[in-house]
């Protein structure tokens, strides 16, 4: 996956599995963020206010607010230095957030299409040489799209399949 070149923000929650969250965050990363985890590292049980979120129907009251996840049920109140005070949702720092999580390797596998252009380059007959010579590319970058170490942009895909393998690129949104 891509550098994160701005800070990470969480775009969506495509699951929740017990205490365990699946999320997009802005630089396309499907990651995993396991609270369980994060809460015992982090001694929630022994805070009286953070230890609501180790129940279940607390925690699956999560939401995505401003690209982090935040509890609209669970209220801090906040006072400021000139007296005035005001309650704000629980709330994490999408950047900790980013940082804990892992990278979700099945949601990541399904991105990754290397191994399909490699098996129809080789049930063409071709060596990577020839597939990259016919499609303007390199044996080089070829090889490093076969092996999933490099992204490709949706031209040089269809340059690939189109003219390097004779094939028809087909995308599907379901």
């Amino acid at each position: 996956m891509r550098k994160i070149n701005k800070l990470p923000r969480i775009i969506k929650i495509y699951r929740i599995d017990g205490f365990k969250v699946y999320a997009i965050f802005n630089n396309g990363a499907p990651r995993i963020i396991d609270f369980k985890s994060l809460f015992d590292q982090w001694n929630y049980a022994n805070d009286d206010f953070r230890s609501k979120l180790l129940s279940k129907d607390v925690f699956q009251k999560i939401t995505l607010k401003e690209g982090t996840i935040c509890w609209p049920d669970l209220v801090q109140k906040t006072k400021l230095s000139n007296g005035m005070e005001f309650e704000v949702a629980f709330d994490l720092d999408p950047l900790v957030l980013y940082e804990a999580s892992q990278p979700d390797t099945e949601a990541i596998k399904n991105l990754q299409f290397g191994h399909l252009i490699k098996a129809a380059r080789k049930d063409a007959g071709l060596t990577q040489e020839e597939l990259a010579k016919r499609s303007g590319t390199t044996k080089n970058y070829i090889s490093r799209i076969e092996n999933n170490q490099s992204d490709i942009e949706i031209g040089t895909l269809f340059k690939i399949i189109e003219v390097g393998l004779g094939k028809k690129l087909s995308i599907q949104i379901q």
